[in-house]
């Protein structure tokens, strides 16, 4: 059953191991399926190095395992939480990459300090409260999804496709898993320039507000021009 998915999650999982993002199996990735309501994702703790697609968990949006042998990430919940909440979304990474992770810890939003973060980013990379006590007690990791939802609100969540959750580490996703693949791998380096950024400079100032709204929305807005035109076949 969506083998094609199974194939697609399993290989991003292995891109997040490749690139760094993921130390020991810090970390995971989901795509959801709208079409049949389901979600791939990593099983729970599996050594990279023997991660097949037929390792991959599929899942309904309750979290009932629906096909699989292996128990699913630890995360799934809070996941499910990102995918219900969140219609435009396909996909989901969390990981606990270091610079970024160093933010969370730090519980500080990560600033807009450039262009570059502006590209993928229409603003700061927002810090995420963690669960209260009850909360982790009752359903930690579905209480972490919702930290998040609440944290963006009616907004849209693919302006801003990142989230950093206090003490933890960061969430992200995009319109499809490849594309989530993508935001964490920037955020990421986003993270290791506003760090040595600050290193240099404290006081750095955020990137002017119409600096920030013209480089997202040359690549995002309704009238983007960056990249080149997708001619109809």
């Amino acid at each position: 059953m969506l083998d094609d998915l199974r194939q697609c999650v399993c290989a991003v999982n292995l891109a997040l191991k490749q690139s760094g993002l993921v130390t020991q199996t810090w970390g995971n990735a989901s795509a959801l399926d709208r079409e049949s309501g389901l979600v791939c994702i990593k099983p729970s703790g599996i050594d990279y190095v023997c991660m097949k697609p037929e390792h991959m968990v599929l899942v309904d949006l309750s979290g009932a395992v629906v096909e699989g042998a292996l128990r699913p990430s630890v995360d799934l919940p809070s996941h499910l939480a990102l995918y219900r909440a969140f219609k435009d979304i396909g996909g989901v990474v969390h990981t606990h990459s270091h610079y970024a992770t160093c933010f969370a810890q730090a519980r500080r939003d990560l600033p807009c300090l450039g262009t570059t973060h502006a590209d993928y980013f229409n603003g700061p990379v927002p810090l995420v409260d963690p669960p209260s006590s009850r909360e982790v007690v009752e359903a930690y990791e579905h209480h972490t999804g919702m930290a998040i939802v609440r944290r963006f609100g009616e907004g849209n969540p693919l302006n801003c496709p990142a989230a950093l959750v206090a003490g933890h580490g960061p969430f992200v996703w995009g319109g499809t898993v490849e594309a989530a693949l993508e935001n964490a791998e920037v955020l990421e380096e986003l993270a290791r320039m506003a760090l040595h950024t600050l290193v240099l400079n404290p006081g750095a100032a955020p990137l002017e507000d119409f600096l920030l709204e013209k480089h997202f929305q040359r690549k995002h807005g309704a009238d983007a021009y960056y990249g080149q035109r997708v001619e109809p076949a």
